[in-house]
């Protein structure tokens, strides 16, 4: 008896002990495995959000880059219909002769629309007739003004719309008034095209029309400088949309375009890959600007969207972790016997997670080395874009020089435009170099006068339109003169830019000592500045903030500021300007201190 009760505390609490031991392994590999499921589940999400995001940065670019050059095509059509002296069937066929499909794949046809009172529908017919349409007949609707379809080009297999009225069409005749109102393209509400009623069911789709307004622009036109009319190009949604989106979208994503204009979104169009939908990676919905108007984007991620990369690492965790769990309950059990086996065990599981990380950094690696091919990639596309666009100017300014004289009114304007657009695609090429060597140039830091550089950057700008450019007393600086000189010809030239044709630019250059060593330059406008919401975006590449729709830019003088100024351990901004326009900032190093270079 007295044996019985010495000996059996201490077993009962050798079993305890052990008991203890095996819950608390227990707990500990499940709270781990839970924790680092959990942290790998987060890092998966965030893959598939960033590249999600990517992905409906680039749609919403092409789109609205296919949405400009429908406008664009559409702006050429009419100012060269505005430049006839009188317009007949035979001079609108053969301006519309170049536009087919294959320039224009969402287009239904293009149409010449005149304004014409119930009184005079005969009128209008017989004058048509006498232009070069004997077959014209006009088909009005009700007894109101009427939008007769007097010429037209289809594009599609679909029978001709010549002789319809438009005013049937609320859709239209509210995008026809906005573009003769404010002269310039517009863009429908979505609704289903007249000359679709006859399709079948199937083959119909919800489409638009793009809308320009015309006007005599010919000096010996009788009507020169009044509104002839409206060039109307039809456009089903679901053709833009899969042109638009299908090199940008191929199986990674479901794209649907919505017009919210009357209220509830209106689906228009929607692309739809054969690969399933993705429910963890969501979807993400964003705003295109269409000329006067927006739609909604909303971009659904599909199981291919990280096709090549691992998933399900969350998953793959909680297997290995609860088999883990369960071997060291095991291998605690029997702990006297089996402490070595248990302990190479667990180093093994230990290597196989830190194998599993290294695979993760090499993932994150692969990615960063992508990013920046993408960029050389860019550079490269950019420099070898060079020459030939060099040939190009080269013969366009031997016209202008040596055959000028030779040429009629209607070629020297295509001569001229074909100057404006080679010189605009130069300084889109030049702005793409930059941006893609403005992180990897060679840099030099040595002492640099801003005030000189100002100065000179002013002096320059004010030779292209007359600004007045107030440059104050600005400090010497540590930094790459050339890259510094980058920095505020691009805040100069932005802030004359932007300024209303009806108002003389004025610009401030000041700088402020800052905190940490630096100075703060700021460059301050009474331009059109920049909405709130639109700041924190607005050193983005490609970024157009709203307002700026009217005036030439590339989306990338603001991002090559960026990437210089953090060259320089500097930071940027963008604020109001309280008296109107815009200030813009940027802080660089003391002349004392030497930052060093990347």
């Amino acid at each position: 008896m007295i044996r019985s009760a010495t000996d059996g505390p201490p077993r009962w609490a050798g079993l305890n002990r052990s008991v203890v031991a095996l819950v608390l392994v227990a707990v500990v590999g499940l709270v781990g495995t839970g924790l680092a499921a959990l942290a790998l589940s987060r890092i998966e999400q965030d893959r598939l959000t960033r590249a999600l995001n990517q992905r409906t940065s680039i749609i919403s670019q092409a789109i609205e880059a296919e949405v400009d050059r429908y406008a664009t095509s559409l702006i050429d059509l009419a100012a060269a219909i505005g430049a006839q002296s009188q317009l007949e069937t035979a001079e609108f066929t053969a301006i519309t002769a170049a536009v087919d499909r294959q320039r224009l794949p969402g287009a239904t046809g293009l149409a010449f629309v005149v304004r014409t009172p119930h009184s005079a529908v005969s009128a209008r017919q017989s004058q048509w007739r006498e232009l070069g349409s004997p077959g014209l007949t006009l088909r009005p609707t009700g007894e109101g003004t009427h939008r007769f379809i007097v010429l037209a080009k289809s594009l599609d297999e679909t029978d001709s719309s010549v002789g319809l009225d438009l005013s049937r069409s609320p859709e239209a005749v509210e995008a026809m008034d906005f573009a003769e109102r404010e002269r310039r393209v517009a863009v429908s509400r979505t609704y289903r095209l007249l000359k679709d009623a006859g399709l079948p069911p199937e083959q119909r789709q919800l489409g638009f029309v793009f809308v320009a307004p015309v006007y005599a622009a010919s000096p010996t036109a009788p009507d020169n400088g009044r509104f002839r009319g409206w060039l109307t190009l039809g456009t089903r949604g679901g053709d833009f949309l899969q042109e638009a989106v299908a090199g940008a979208a191929g199986d990674t994503v479901a794209v649907t375009l919505l017009d919210g204009a009357s209220g509830d979104p209106i689906p228009m169009a929607r692309s739809q890959p054969d690969a399933r939908l993705d429910p963890a990676a969501g979807s993400l919905d964003t705003t295109v600007p269409v000329a006067q108007r927006s739609w909604n984007l909303r971009v659904e991620a599909t199981h291919r969207l990280l096709a090549g990369t691992d998933r399900g690492l969350d998953r793959i965790a909680w297997l290995i972790g609860l088999v883990l769990a369960a071997l060291l309950v095991a291998l605690t059990g029997s702990i006297v016997g089996s402490r070595d086996r248990a302990l190479r065990r667990v180093d093994e599981a230990t290597a196989a997670l830190r194998n599993d990380i290294a695979q993760r950094e090499e993932i994150e690696k692969r990615l960063r080395q992508r990013e920046t091919e993408l960029v050389g990639f860019a550079g490269v596309v950019a420099h070898d874009l060079r020459s030939p666009l060099a040939r190009i100017m080269g013969y366009a300014d031997f016209l202008h020089e040596e055959a000028f004289d030779q040429l009629d009114s209607t070629q020297r304007d295509f001569l001229a435009r074909l100057r404006r657009g080679a010189d605009n695609m130069r300084v889109l090429i030049d702005d793409l170099l930059d941006y893609a060597t403005a992180e990897n140039r060679p840099m030099a830091t040595v002492p640099v006068d801003l005030h000189r550089l100002a100065e000179d950057v002013a002096r320059d700008r004010a030779a292209d339109r007359p600004a007045a450019v107030e440059v104050g007393e600005l400090p010497t600086v540590s930094g790459d003169p050339t890259l510094l000189r980058q920095v505020l010809d691009n805040l100069i030239g932005n802030a004359i830019k932007y300024t209303p044709p009806d108002r003389e630019p004025r610009v401030r250059v000041t700088c402020l000592p800052a905190e940490g060593g630096q100075w703060r330059c700021e460059v301050s406008d009474n331009g059109i500045g920049i909405p709130d919401r639109d700041r924190a975006a607005v050193f983005d590449a490609f970024t157009r903030v709203g307002g700026s729709e009217n005036y030439p830019g590339t989306g990338l003088g603001l991002a090559i500021v960026h990437r210089i100024v953090e060259r320089h351990h500097g930071d940027v901004g963008v604020d109001a300007n309280p008296s109107g326009g815009s200030v813009f900032w940027f802080t660089v190093p003391e002349h004392s201190r030497v930052p060093t270079p990347h």
